[in-house]
């Protein structure tokens, strides 16, 4: 099991400190969901978002940006068959027969060339800034950059060049993925919340359409920093033609956005709730100030 002290520790918060970052993951994907997470960003508990930047509505989320924390999902999958997007780069090797990303992981890992990789990453990232977003972190979609040790080279590579915390999920141990990604993070400086929970994903252990959701991880915090994602979206025609999911979707737009009982439940935990932003500056202060 990977040893190293608490980010909480690390970053200077009082010991015993529970902090929660509640982040948007689907920035861009849809006009609903650029709506839905807005929302719940300024009007509702979640504290941060990720842009996929390749996605169809990106540019609208670009347009709707009041500075909110926002970070970009790092995306070489296009998962999606009725919005099948494509790279940003001439990357040949990232193209499926349909001409969009590849759909499957499987598909990606076989046939991607790393420099192409590489540069594509790099220039989801750049786009962002260039848009405007003052990018607080990195993921990776479908986590497709932290399951191959080649591919998490180029994640750690990016956030380390950024200066960026990275978003791990808790699945990525030695005996899972076959390569100790969490300790080579740690060793090479790159900074990670403690914990993160995603029921999107293929190990995810919550309903993700579940109402209790966000109630189930107050009560159930450890010490540290724990990252919860979400994909909160407007109920619209658009949501329910690009997605079976939509009612999920619409569910954790629901949940996101009782602020006033979850404020109740954050303090009844002594649960703190931080940004990526947060988190970013404070380790960026600290590495300045222990030079």
């Amino acid at each position: 099991m990977d040893q190293y002290p608490l980010l909480t520790e690390r970053l200077g918060f009082p010991k015993g400190t529970k902090a929660l970052v509640i982040t948007c993951d689907c920035l861009g994907f849809c006009h609903s969901c650029n709506l839905g997470v807005y929302d719940v960003l300024r009007n509702g508990i979640a504290t941060s978002a990720r842009l996929v930047v390749p996605a169809p509505w990106s540019r609208d989320a670009a347009m709707r940006y009041r500075g909110e924390d926002v970070g970009v999902e790092l995306t070489l999958n296009s998962s999606n068959p009725i919005l099948h997007f494509g790279p940003v780069t001439q990357a040949p090797s990232l193209l499926d027969g349909q001409g969009g990303f590849p759909i499957t992981l499987e598909d990606l890992w076989d046939h991607a060339d790393l420099s192409e990789t590489h540069r594509e990453c790099r220039a989801q990232l750049e786009r962002a800034i260039y848009w405007g977003f003052d990018v607080s972190h990195i993921g990776s979609e479908l986590d497709a950059l932290v399951m191959r040790p080649e591919f998490f080279d180029i994640l750690l590579d990016l956030a380390l060049e950024f200066d960026l915390p990275i978003s791990l999920p808790d699945y990525l141990n030695e005996e899972r993925i076959g390569f100790p990604a969490k300790t080579l993070a740690f060793e090479a400086g790159a900074i990670f919340p403690d914990k993160v929970i995603n029921p999107f994903s293929a190990y995810g252990q919550l309903d993700p359409g579940s109402q209790d959701l966000i109630e189930s991880v107050i009560f159930s915090l450890d010490e540290g920093i724990t990252e919860l994602c979400v994909r909160p979206a407007q109920d619209t025609p658009e949501l329910r033609a690009v997605t079976p999911q939509w009612a999920t979707y619409v569910s954790q737009l629901t949940t996101t956005s009782e602020r006033r009982r979850f404020d109740h439940l954050l303090s009844r935990a002594n649960i703190t709730l931080i940004s990526y932003r947060e988190i970013r500056n404070r380790a960026r202060k600290l590495k300045v100030s222990t030079r």
